[in-house]
């Protein structure tokens, strides 16, 4: 179906909101300006850094465009563990002639300050990482006419998104780069998430919530498999981080296709929580030995990381990316957007397809077809009840209940 008469985005392509720098208000502008939803990250950066980033982008478009925000860390870091891992990357600090971090810094990422410049801003769609906001948050950020989008890695965890109100969901698989958005990072001898082909269908069983989805989405292709699975759009940001408006390293930008980087691994080893990344020595040497401790593990590595950069050492730098790292195309932010629908469009177009800027005027999709993005929080309570299904005997599929009726949302405008 078209996500069109939403008013967000004409193509059911989102720019995924890449901390550390990738997501210039450049990037999230030309992709926004494109047909997509480009995306600010909020993350590392100070309050008024997050203010001028939103002018930026207002400056180069008219169109929506979202922000994204970490949310606050509980301490529930080993503090033995984590003086281990910094006696282990003394030899670390040796080689690049800088000290290592203070693993005691900020922990709530100044997340307070940046709500606050997001109410005076008025950002059209605004995203949580790393847990959910409590429900007063999210009803006075929907009050305000902001959409707003919970991450989630479990079906558990979109469950209580859409029991605190959240509009949208953002459907993480394993396969994404950089940091899995895990409400709790629990210790485990490694880190694991579920793949996407299967989390997608669970989550959009549990709940009657849009979904995005995200993980290792690279071509149009993959952005048809996902919308035909249940997503009313896709996230991709390792196919954007070789554009030229991303903010990326170069050094980060030329990895994703050279051939020493041959493959990805979920590590610790830079930040203290599941993330994926090219795996490099650093990874390697320091990944096996990394504790469940964030931000305290990325606050010891920062410094690391930036002077690796500044030496043009690749082998130290934090190389995020996602499974499909080497089909990332270096095109221009809107040419890749029209790239991606065409793609689209060509792997729609059939017997019953449609293009991706929505079906023929006056059709219906199937009731059990994507669901839409809302464009306000008034449309998702009239298209997208908050309540839950009722289940009757009788479906082999659903334990205990016969599949949901679902109604259609209305014909595309």
């Amino acid at each position: 179906m078209s996500l069109a008469p939403t008013g967000l985005f004409r193509y059911p392509i989102v720019q995924a909101p890449m901390a550390g720098g990738a997501s210039r208000p450049e990037l999230a502008a030309a992709v926004s300006e494109a047909g997509g939803l480009g995306f600010l990250a909020a993350g590392y950066k100070a309050a008024d850094a997050v203010r001028q980033e939103i002018d930026g982008v207002r400056r180069l478009t008219s169109r929506p465009f979202g922000v994204n925000l970490f949310m606050p860390q509980p301490p529930t870091a080993d503090r033995a563990a984590v003086g281990a891992y910094r006696d282990r990357l003394a030899g670390e600090a040796a080689r690049y002639g800088t000290p290592l971090g203070d693993p005691d810094g900020s922990r709530d990422d100044a997340y307070e300050a940046k709500m606050a410049v997001l109410a005076e801003k008025s950002v059209p769609v605004v995203s949580f990482t790393f847990g959910c906001p409590a429900p007063e948050v999210l009803a006075a950020l929907a009050s305000a006419g902001t959409v707003t989008v919970v991450t989630v890695t479990s079906v558990e965890e979109a469950r209580a998104a859409e029991e605190a109100g959240a509009a949208v969901l953002c459907v993480q698989g394993a396969e994404a780069g950089g940091h899995q958005g895990t409400h709790r990072d629990a210790p485990a001898p490694g880190p694991s998430a579920t793949p996407l082909a299967a989390l997608l269908p669970q989550v959009r069983d549990g709940v009657r919530l849009p979904l995005i989805a995200a993980g290792g989405l690279m071509r149009g292709g993959d952005v048809a498999a996902v919308l035909a699975a249940g997503a009313s759009a896709a996230q991709l940001g390792t196919a954007f981080l070789a554009c030229p408006e991303s903010g990326a390293h170069p050094l980060h930008k030329q990895a994703l296709t050279d051939p020493r980087f041959a493959r990805t691994e979920l590590t610790r080893a830079f930040s203290g929580r599941p993330a994926r990344g090219l795996v490099n020595r650093f990874l390697h040497e320091h990944g096996p030995h990394a504790p469940a401790a964030y931000p305290d593990v990325h606050h010891l590595t920062s410094g690391l990381r930036r002077a690796a950069a500044a030496a043009g050492d690749p082998e130290g730098m934090a190389l995020w990316a996602g499974q499909g790292h080497r089909l990332a195309r270096p095109l221009p932010a809107a040419e890749l957007v029209r790239t991606l629908a065409a793609e689209l469009d060509a792997a729609r177009t059939g017997p019953g397809g449609h293009s991706a800027a929505g079906p023929p005027r006056g059709t219906r999709p199937p009731p059990r077809g994507p669901r839409e993005v809302p464009g306000d929080r008034s449309r998702l309570r009239r298209r997208l009840p908050r309540r839950r299904p009722t289940r009757h005997h009788g479906d082999p599929r659903r334990p205990g209940g016969t599949p949901r009726r679902l109604r259609p949302p209305p014909d595309a405008r």
